[in-house]
Parts: structure tokens; C-alpha cells; sequence
């Protein structure tokens, strides 16, 4: 099942629930020493759990551009991709493109983005707007294309 980011009344499509998770493990892994939500609460606790408070949004940005650059110090094979289960291994294995330098610019969404500038486009957009952000479910996405909309089942 896919999952994406609700602000407002748009949902931006992130990937599969198991590929946000990666990204929540490899920050509470390498960045929080396995101490989860003890450096970025708001994102690992608050987030985590499925809804940010505007309130809390521009903190985020700024905690997730100090993410982005911490991260940038690790290499694409130090992915966490269960930090319950340090074995599990992403399903393309070590397979990824030559562009992926780092784990600042590892994780790329379903919609070929970087995940660091749609999440910090979603908290930027939740304070400026005063909209909450949920992590919501995604409909399967069904192959068909019809202009420029992807169709996703109901």
C-alpha cells in the first residue's frame, strides 16, 4: 500500500509505507543512536504517528534540512530499512542510481522526487496555511493514464 503526505486538501504521493518507514529508521538509526525521537521528536514522534500540527511545521523544515546534511556524511549502503530488523534490505537491493551519493539524496519517491524537498514543500506550505500534516493511505495505482492523471482505484 502506498502512503503520501495530507496538507490541506492535497495528498502528495510518497511510495510505499515500508519506504517512509526506511527513512524514519535510517534518521532514528544513525542520527538518534537508536534513542528514537530523542533529537527530532517532532518528526519521529509527532510524524511517525501519523499527524504533524501546523504549529510544529517550520521547526520541521529546519530539522529536516539539518537531517539532509547530516545524512549527507553516510553512504547509500548504510540504509536502514527496518531498524527493527537491522537484515531486511530494500527490494532493489544495492541496485540504485549512480546519482545516489549519499543518504541525504537516497530516498526518492514513488513520483521520482526527493523526499527531503516534498516534505520540506508540504511543512513549509502547513505553516504558512495553518494545515495540519497526515500520513494517509494512497489507492493502488492502476497502470492507466488518461491525459495527465494517473487513475488509482477507488
Amino acid at each position: 500500500m502506498g502512503v503520501g503526505l495530507k496538507v490541506g486538501s492535497v495528498v502528495t504521493e510518497v511510495g510505499t509505507s515500508d519506504f517512509l518507514y526506511s527513512f524514519f529508521s535510517t534518521v532514528g538509526y544513525h542520527l538518534e543512536k537508536g534513542d528514537w525521537g530523542s533529537r527530532f521528536p517532532e518528526i519521529m514522534n509527532e510524524l511517525y504517528q501519523g499527524k504533524l500540527r501546523h504549529q510544529n511545521a517550520q521547526k520541521v523544515v529546519d530539522d529536516l534540512r539539518r537531517i539532509r546534511d547530516e545524512l549527507s556524511a553516510f553512504r547509500p549502503d548504510a540504509v536502514i530499512w527496518d531498524i527493527e530488523d537491522l537484515s531486511a534490505a530494500p527490494p532493489w537491493g544495492d541496485n540504485i542510481s549512480d546519482s545516489i551519493t549519499s543518504l541525504a539524496n537516497y530516498f526518492v519517491t514513488s513520483g521520482g522526487k526527493d523526499l527531503f524537498d516534498v516534505l520540506i514543500e508540504c511543512f513549509e506550505y502547513s505553516a504558512q496555511h495553518d494545515a495540519d500534516v497526515t500520513i494517509k493511505e494512497t489507492p493502488p495505482y492502476t497502470g492507466e493514464v488518461k491525459g495527465n492523471f494517473k487513475l488509482f482505484e477507488e
